[in-house]
């Protein structure tokens, strides 16, 4: 299995340039404009300028080379959604790419020159988003509320967390996304699908409080 590389960054920190809407194209900067809140506007773009260095610096090109080129499996190229990818000088870059956001971070992975078919899907999750009522009987399998039930009440919010985190990365990767009803997913087993946590797996250090899912197919 090709490794991903994974960068995880603050997106306050993440500087965003004066040509931040000519590198980003129209889709994106349209979509941006869509968003009532002020903060939630900027860090949709500080992510999309992350995206786009952490392309450029993967393929080792300036950034001005690569054009966004998201795809939606229902909508098709050109849009403001879907998986990521980039033109380089006209021509699809020779990247597979899949990035994350949550509560002001924001995760990215990324296989230069991937195998044929190669699929990446990358989820980021601060633990208390999956915490309430309700949660585990529209997301979760019967075998994964079972196992929920194994665990220590200390580790339970962590664990529902890190659940959804490998649903979300799995439907991803596969491009389905929510059209597919998570609780007819488990993630108990799955192969490629491994977690990555705080002692520092894969290369990264979460945060305190969150939890995060790699998946490649």
């Amino acid at each position: 299995m090709q490794s991903p590389v994974l960068e995880l960054q603050k997106l306050a920190d993440v500087p965003v340039p004066d040509s931040a809407v000519q590198e980003l194209g129209p889709a994106a900067m349209e979509r941006a404009q869509r968003f009532a809140s002020t903060k939630a506007r900027e860090e949709f773009i500080a992510g999309r300028v992350a995206l786009h260095r952490f392309a450029a610096s993967l393929l080792g090109v300036s950034p001005n080379r690569l054009n966004p080129d998201y795809h939606c499996p229902q909508c098709g190229h050109g849009r403001d959604h879907g998986r990521p990818g980039f033109m380089l000088d006209g021509v699809p870059a020779p990247l597979a790419l899949s990035a994350s956001k949550a509560q002001g971070w924001l995760l990215l992975a990324g296989v230069v020159n991937p195998r044929l078919g190669l699929r990446l899907g990358v989820d980021l999750e601060a633990t208390d988003q999956a915490a309430f009522v309700g949660f585990d009987d529209v997301a979760l399998t019967t075998d994964e509320k079972r196992f929920l039930t194994s665990v220590p009440d200390t580790q339970r919010k962590k664990q529902r967390a890190q659940l959804w985190a490998r649903k979300e990365a799995w439907l991803k990767m596969t491009g389905e996304g929510l059209r597919r009803n998570p609780a007819e997913v488990d993630v108990l087993e799955r192969p490629g699908l491994p977690d990555l946590n705080s002692s520092g797996d894969a290369g990264i250090d979460l945060p305190e409080g969150f939890v995060a899912a790699l998946a490649v197919g």
